[in-house]
């Protein structure tokens, strides 16, 4: 799943979202995402005691949280506010949010906390390396299997669809879902999306700079 790939075809949709946006500075809505994203992180971190349902509200923060870092960029470009502060503003509140998702998922206690933890590394390199390759004078690399936009996605269904199995359901089990087995071996949904973020993430920060690498001139002899 790459949704960078559906970049153009959701355009018209995300500027008629932004349009009653257009009065807010753009810095205010990358704020808005990073608090929604913290509360995400948060009230993952809570569900350890308050229950697994709550991931169904966790999964809402983030998907909202992922609308709003969308609607800042195009927000910048609609009004004339793009610019390097902006830009970088922008790229370390996501790191924020990114680290405040994924750790508050680690200590809700349903996820493998070793596979969680290699899991925000790999986004993190994923990240580095896309904007390193702007560093060194090439240009920001946004594709691969688990850019920004497939994760948020990934992380927010989830979420939810765990909320989802921890209901009890009247036609479900009287035993909640939350908990899957697999040939023997015990998961929940977010372990399955750490693996896939943790196996994305490497093989897109390693593809991001090989490509970097390449677009670079030869070291003189």
């Amino acid at each position: 799943m790459v949704a960078e790939g559906y970049r153009a075809w959701a355009l018209p949709y995300v500027e008629r979202l932004s349009r009653p946006f257009l009065g807010w500075r753009p810095d205010r809505l990358s704020w808005t995402s990073l608090g929604l994203s913290v509360a995400a992180g948060v009230l993952a971190a809570l569900t350890r005691w308050i229950g697994a349902p709550w991931f169904l509200l966790v999964g809402v923060l983030i998907f909202f949280g992922g609308v709003f870092d969308v609607l800042d960029g195009e927000v910048a470009r609609r009004t004339g506010r793009s610019g390097p502060r902006g830009d970088l503003l922008d790229h370390v509140l996501d790191r924020y949010a990114d680290l405040a998702i994924l750790v508050g998922i680690v200590l809700s206690g349903f996820v493998y906390a070793p596979l969680g933890l290699l899991a925000l590394v790999s986004l993190l390199l994923t990240s580095y390396m896309g904007t390193q390759a702007q560093a060194v004078g090439g240009a920001r690399l946004y594709e691969g299997l688990l850019a920004r936009a497939d994760r948020l996605i990934l992380l927010a269904f989830g979420a939810l669809l765990l909320g989802d199995l921890a209901l009890p359901w009247p036609w479900a089990p009287s035993a909640p879902l939350v908990h899957l087995s697999l040939a023997g071996i015990g998961f929940t949904v977010l372990d399955a999306v750490m693996l896939w973020f943790v196996i994305a993430g490497q093989w897109t920060a390693l593809a991001r700079a090989r490509r970097a690498y390449r677009s670079l001139p030869p070291a003189a002899r």
